[in-house]
């Protein structure tokens, strides 16, 4: 496995783009990215692969974003390290919360991208959204290791019901969207993913352990 990279945006650099791509092949990502094509075949509409650096299928912290943001035509991938304030803010929270990357991964409620390239990223529409349902249940039986789900923003959040209804005892956080959009509203807004993150890490590491 590649070392982890050190500071947010690390997928501007073409060359440790190149790298990350070359990791595509990894067995750990197979499953997911053959949902993905089936979704993008099915949808008529590019889906990212997850980011080998994280834990694919041996992810125990599913992170449920919104939509693929227009980034994903630069990288093709949902990571934590493209060059966007939101990845850039998943970066810092994640490493502040002490949750090892291999332990999770970040999809979207709406897996595909929604807009056309060029064009500023929106909210997903509610027929979007009532299509994208049917593709939770196959992502979360590619997930047996999976411990706890963390919803992102007000649109993920309104998915914790089928989330639970195919998995009723799995942990579900739900934490503010990390856009810079809504954590420079207020500082609430980061103490409130800070706090979700945590209760999250505290999910992994069992129920013996005790919050610092």
């Amino acid at each position: 496995m590649a070392p982890e990279p050190a500071a947010p945006k690390s997928l501007a650099d073409p060359a440790a783009l190149a790298a990350r791509r070359a990791l595509l092949g990894s067995p750990h990502l197979a499953p997911l990215r053959d949902l993905a094509r089936t979704i993008a075949a099915e949808r008529q509409a590019p889906v990212p692969d997850p980011d080998p650096l994280d834990g694919g299928v041996g992810a125990r912290l599913l992170l449920l974003l919104e939509t693929p943001s227009p980034a994903i035509f630069r990288t093709g991938f949902v990571s934590r390290d493209n060059a966007t304030g939101t990845a850039a803010n998943l970066f810092r929270f994640l490493a502040g919360a002490g949750i090892a990357r291999r332990d999770t991964l970040i999809w979207n409620t709406v897996p595909w991208v929604i807009h056309a390239e060029g064009a500023l990223n929106r909210a997903p529409r509610r027929a979007e959204a009532k299509a994208a349902a049917a593709y939770l249940e196959p992502l979360l039986d590619r997930l047996p290791d999976l411990t706890v789900a963390v919803l992102a923003g007000r649109f993920a959040g309104e998915g914790r019901g089928a989330l639970e209804a195919f998995r009723p005892a799995l942990p579900v956080v739900a934490i503010p969207h990390p856009s810079p959009t809504y954590v420079c509203t207020s500082p609430a807004v980061a103490e409130r993913i800070r706090q979700g993150l945590a209760a999250a890490a505290a999910h992994l590491a069992g129920p013996g352990f005790t919050q610092r």
